[in-house]
């Protein structure tokens, strides 16, 4: 591939992409020959042709992690939004600095990043996918500061996919449940006494009952991929759960 041949690679930007879906994503594009960027304060493992320190928490760094990707690249064909932060706990018990952290991290960080990158996407009629959760379309009991970050990615997707339209930019929320990932470890070890414990009674909550598993972050990805693609060119303005159902209500109990 020549330098000329290969400028014309599109380009995915990924935040978040240390973590697992992140850095999950990244691997299913580039194995397709995508040139991949990312934005995190740690420097994924593999992968990544650019990477630049970012703590989306901060508009000024948003906007540099987009800027600095188009002058590597040339040009940003797909954002996704995977940087994301956990916390659990009572509201009356929640402390400032730690609503502050999921909200700037999970909410702010995905609006300015988006809005960052909206003139390039521009350009290349390209996409931004953002990880929204269960929890953004549903309230889960013990963890309202992340419903509420959550619940703002889900409807922001659906403000801005109507206001990017005419401009034949597509926005998308992708929705899991628990995914198989270390941010799901560390809940585990933070919340909880016994992680087995722990990851049991998730587990208790899905229709599978017995067959019940964690999502795999290659399948989060595996559904970015597909969204990133022409041939999802119809879907726009959604939240596209991934969860095995565990969104969907009330399942018998016997």
């Amino acid at each position: 591939m020549t330098e000329a041949n290969s400028s014309q690679f599109p380009v995915i930007l990924v935040t978040g992409a240390a973590g697992g879906i992140g850095s999950a994503v990244i691997r299913r594009f580039a194995t397709s020959g995508w040139r991949c960027a990312s934005a995190d304060l740690a420097t994924p493992t593999e992968g990544v042709g650019h990477h630049v320190a970012t703590d989306v928490r901060s508009v000024a760094a948003c906007s540099a992690a987009v800027q600095s990707t188009v002058n590597t690249f040339s040009r940003l064909d797909v954002l996704v939004n995977a940087a994301g932060v956990w916390h659990e706990g009572n509201t009356a018990d929640t402390r400032e600095d730690d609503f502050d952290r999921v909200i700037d991290v999970n909410l702010k960080g995905t609006y300015f990043m988006s809005a960052a990158a909206i003139p390039h996407l521009e350009a290349t009629r390209g996409c931004i996918i953002n990880l929204s959760s269960d929890a953004g379309i549903q309230g889960n009991s013990g963890a309202a500061a992340y419903s509420a970050s959550k619940g703002g990615v889900s409807l922001f997707t659906k403000a801005l996919a109507l206001e990017l339209a005419p401009r034949g930019v597509r926005v998308n929320a992708v929705c899991p449940g628990d995914v198989d990932s270390p941010m799901l470890r560390s809940q585990a070890q933070n919340y909880s006494g016994s992680e087995q414990a722990y990851y049991d009674q998730l587990l208790a909550g899905y229709p599978q009952r017995s067959n019940a598993r964690f999502i795999t972050p290659d399948e989060v990805a595996e559904f970015i991929w597909f969204l990133a693609q022409p041939h999802a060119a119809a879907i726009t303005g959604a939240n596209l759960s991934i969860d095995f159902g565990l969104s969907s209500g009330i399942f018998p109990r016997n």
